[in-house]
């Protein structure tokens, strides 16, 4: 059984405009460089032709992973929440550092640690959900046992 892919709108909205990209503007580039390496001759001993050819197969991938996610994820909006789930804020304190840390809850393809998106299939987002406002959770990492409190959820 397949698991379910949660994505926000303007994730969904970026996915929409990188297919669009690659339907139009990648495919027409990739089908010159084949024909201007075509025209070079011997294709068996044509890096040209071969590198397009592996541009090519890497943009129908990539386009038949956006094409799959469009259609078999689900929507969710940022919203509040008495327990931990994905599209809410949550705000934690760390048991050894005391200071507090806001993450947004995302489904998997958003985590971004760079902008606090944590993944509800990372061992955090894992932690945490379900959980609400007053909950401690322990995560296990390879420095041992970390405490978590969950302060607030938004």
């Amino acid at each position: 059984m397949e698991e379910t892919n949660y994505i926000t709108e303007e994730k969904k909205k970026a996915l929409q405009d990188e297919l669009s990209y690659l339907k139009t503007v990648k495919r027409k580039e990739i089908l010159e460089a084949l024909d201007a390496a075509k025209a070079l001759g011997d294709l068996s001993e044509n890096a040209e032709y071969h590198q397009a050819r592996e541009d090519q197969g890497k943009t129908e991938d990539r386009i038949n992973q956006i094409d799959h996610m469009l259609k078999s994820a689900v929507v969710v909006k940022k919203h509040s929440s008495t327990h931990v789930e994905i599209g809410t804020t949550v705000t934690v304190v760390k048991e050894s550092s005391k200071d507090k840390v806001v993450y947004s809850i995302v489904g998997a393809e958003e985590a971004d640690m760079t902008h606090n998106k944590i993944s509800n299939k990372s061992p955090l987002g894992e932690a945490l959900f379900g959980k609400k406002k007053g909950d401690v959770v322990s995560i296990k990492t390879p420095k041992g046992l970390v405490k978590y409190t969950l302060i607030d959820i938004q």
